[in-house]
């Protein structure tokens, strides 16, 4: 067999009796020799993630307020870890230099990137690896822009030195060594970056949960799991909302056709959800192969009679976003009206003057704004071959009584999006998910 690279979520990791497991895991494979670990997350509801705690050290300095009471909480965690676990280990030292640059003025990366660089020295400890600090390999520019290739080049030859070896996720570091951290998720990220640099037969991501759903638990019960899906439809539903797996960890992997496996911790038997690349898609009897989606979106819609014979006209709404630094989602057109559809939190503070310079720069006979509009992505590669895929998820819509805002389709026929009102979001993807899913169940057939 060949090399498995195995990443742990902070919830595999949270205390001793998750840390545990994960050994059991590890030991179970010799295959399994690259572990890479977050910050511990929550062990109860009520409970801290480390990475919070972190940061709200950081902001109680910045605010010259006392953060030794919120300090010593994260001190106290890893001490008791360490004992439940009875390492041989002085964890003692690590606060005291992590306490010290705090105090020093350490930027939030370095405060936040402590969560995992402490959970993968106990981690290191306790399953007998090497510690390999990704400070030193992988790597940053100047101006924070991720270095892919200088990362691969770095990792694959110091991974080489290590049979096996435990890597704190989330972090690299600039060119000046300075700690840089990936968005929050971003230990997904490193474990795909392991993944690339030592060649893996898989990247095992393990989480607390067994694989994808083809639809939120939260808002569909016993959701029906996904056994195998491509990475361009996981990149659809990740970025759409379906958040098990970070949605840029798929690029490393996917680039050298390594398969992801998101497993459970908590369920090791259970096979979870295979990525895989498109020419190992098999023909399966599902039309969809999954729905996710998000709130929060806001719709500038421009009118102009003659818009499509007046050339450059929706540059320059796209140069008013650009002067902002707004990236858009969509932008759904007709002949004479085209609409950009926004993240609203990118819009705070500055939606009226950006609707200013849109009135100025274009002169659109009206201009409208509607906001509180969600997105939801209907997902599959069975939706390409197949008739009557849209009439099947407008009519059931339209049974449920949601009215559709938007309507995009991606040039793959990869996904139909509709965009909803927010209010409409949960009674939106129950019809989806009863049309395509429920009915094949209760008919014994797709429809």
């Amino acid at each position: 067999m060949g090399i498995k690279v195995a990443k742990f979520g902070g919830s595999s990791v949270a205390d001793a009796i998750q840390m545990k497991k994960v050994k059991d895991i590890i030991t179970a494979d010799p295959d399994r020799r690259y572990i890479v670990v977050s910050a511990p997350g929550k062990r109860f509801a009520e409970d801290s993630k480390m990475t919070d705690l972190l940061y709200l050290c950081k902001t109680h300095i910045e605010h010259n307020v006392p953060f030794n009471q919120v300090f010593q909480v994260i001190w106290d965690r890893f001490k008791i870890m360490v004992m439940n676990l009875e390492l041989d280990l002085d964890i003692d030292p690590y606060f005291v230099e992590i306490k010290r640059e705090l105090e020093n003025g350490a930027s939030n990366d370095y405060a936040a990137s402590r969560g995992e660089y402490l959970s993968a020295v106990v981690a290191a400890k306790f399953f007998g690896f090497d510690f390999v600090d990704p400070k030193d390999f992988i790597k940053f520019d100047d101006n924070g822009k991720f270095m892919p290739e200088k990362t691969n080049e770095l990792l694959r030859e110091e991974l080489a030195k290590h049979e096996y070896a435990v890597i704190p996720g989330f972090y690299g570091a600039k060119l000046d060594g300075s700690i840089k951290t990936f968005s929050r998720g971003g230990s997904d990220i490193t474990g795909s970056l392991v993944a690339r640099a030592v060649n893996a037969e898989v990247y095992e991501n393990w989480t607390d949960v067994s694989g994808f759903l083809m639809a939120d638990p939260r808002i569909v019960p016993n959701a029906r799991p996904i056994s195998k899906v491509t990475y361009k439809e996981l990149r659809e539903l990740s970025y759409m909302g379906a958040s098990v797996l970070h949605d840029e960890a798929v690029f490393p992997v996917k680039e050298a056709n390594i398969p992801i496996n998101i497993r459970n911790t908590n369920e090791p038997d259970n096979p979870g959800t295979i990525i895989v690349g498109e020419d190992e898609c098999v023909e399966s009897d599902e039309i969809i192969t999954g729905i996710s989606g998000r709130k929060g979106f806001t719709v500038i819609g421009v009118y102009k009679d003659g818009m499509n014979s007046e050339v450059g006209y929706v540059k320059r709404l796209l140069t008013v976003l650009e002067n902002y630094n707004i990236s858009f989602e969509h932008l759904p057109s007709g002949i004479d009206t085209v609409s950009v559809i926004i993240s609203t939190t990118k819009l705070e503070g500055i939606l009226g003057d950006v609707l200013e310079d849109i009135q100025k720069k274009m002169s659109p006979d009206s201009l409208e704004v509607s906001q509180n509009l969600a997105l939801i992505a209907t997902v599959g590669h069975g939706m390409i071959q197949r008739q009557g895929v849209s009439a099947t998820l407008f009519t059931a819509l339209y049974n449920a009584g949601v009215n559709i805002r938007m309507i995009d389709q991606g040039s793959g026929e990869l996904n139909i999006i509709v965009g909803v009102e927010e209010k409409d979001f949960e009674t939106a993807i129950k019809a989806i998910y009863d049309a395509f899913v429920e009915k094949k169940v209760l008919n014994g057939k797709q429809d």
